[in-house]
């Protein structure tokens, strides 16, 4: 009897050992597979680089009127207060004529020294504070950019220049739509050249995004000298319309060739 149970335990722990042996090469089998399948998506293979290049129509929203409000004296802190007066002048006719106080930013101020320079010697004249001023009008307020340049130029401004523009909500519109045409035209390259070679487009390897290109047109730039109201309304009332830009995108891709 005890010969018997002996024997049982024995044929149930042989049983046991080859269950776990069979797990174990299962196991190491599965790895083995799993193992290759990796090196062979990652080894080295033929490659194909293309360029996809787009480009889009684009349509401003905004036109932006750039002012420069400067103001020069002999004492810093009389060249700031000068010049904030001239800036709060503007802004409140801006306001009060309609004009957004979002619609209103500051790009840049500074108060420097102003030196005269004569026989290699420098000699300080006074202070000089330039406060730059943008005025951004949306479509539908466009036909108010004749009255924003009377305002600004009416309360000491000066006019910079002035820009037909994409609004950031545009730009990000045209930028999806030119990268996604760009990938399109690189995949198109690729295959095509692929099928020359009797080969397939496989996996993308990398992409890269090159370049996004759009700049805003100017009506009208005046960067050496002071633009009078006149003028830059003639400006604004001849280019109402601008018409379409063309806005690019470029991306590199590498595809593996199967």
């Amino acid at each position: 009897m005890q010969k018997l149970e002996k024997y049982k335990m024995n044929k149930q722990g042989s049983s046991d050992s080859i269950r776990i042996t069979w797990i174990i090469v299962g196991a190491i089998v599965i790895l083995a597979l799993i193992a290759l399948i990796v090196f062979l998506s990652l080894r080295p293979g033929t490659t194909i680089n293309t360029n996809g290049v787009s480009q889009v129509k684009a349509t401003p929203d905004t036109v932006s009127i750039y002012f420069n409000i400067q103001t020069n004296g002999s004492d810093a802190a009389q060249v700031k207060n000068e010049n904030a007066v001239i800036v709060e002048n503007v802004t409140a006719g801006l306001l009060k004529m309609g004009i957004d106080r979002s619609e209103i930013t500051t790009e840049n101020f500074n108060i420097y020294p102003d030196y005269d320079w004569s026989n290699g010697q420098q000699t300080l004249r006074g202070y000089r504070a330039m406060y730059t001023m943008i005025v951004k009008l949306p479509t539908n307020k466009i036909d108010k950019a004749g009255t924003v340049i009377d305002v600004g130029v009416d309360n000491g401004a000066l006019i910079s220049y002035i820009n037909f523009e994409l609004s950031q909500a545009k730009q990000n519109e045209y930028k999806a739509l030119a990268l996604k045409q760009a990938t399109e035209d690189a995949r198109i390259k690729a295959e095509s050249i692929a099928q020359g070679l009797g080969k397939r487009v496989g996996a993308v390897v990398s992409i890269q995004d090159t370049g996004f290109n759009y700049n805003p047109w100017p009506i009208y730039r005046n960067d050496m000298m002071a633009m009078g109201s006149s003028e830059a309304k003639s400006a604004v009332s001849t280019s109402v319309n601008p018409g379409q830009q063309d806005i690019t995108a470029q991306v590199a891709v590498v595809f593996k060739l199967i």
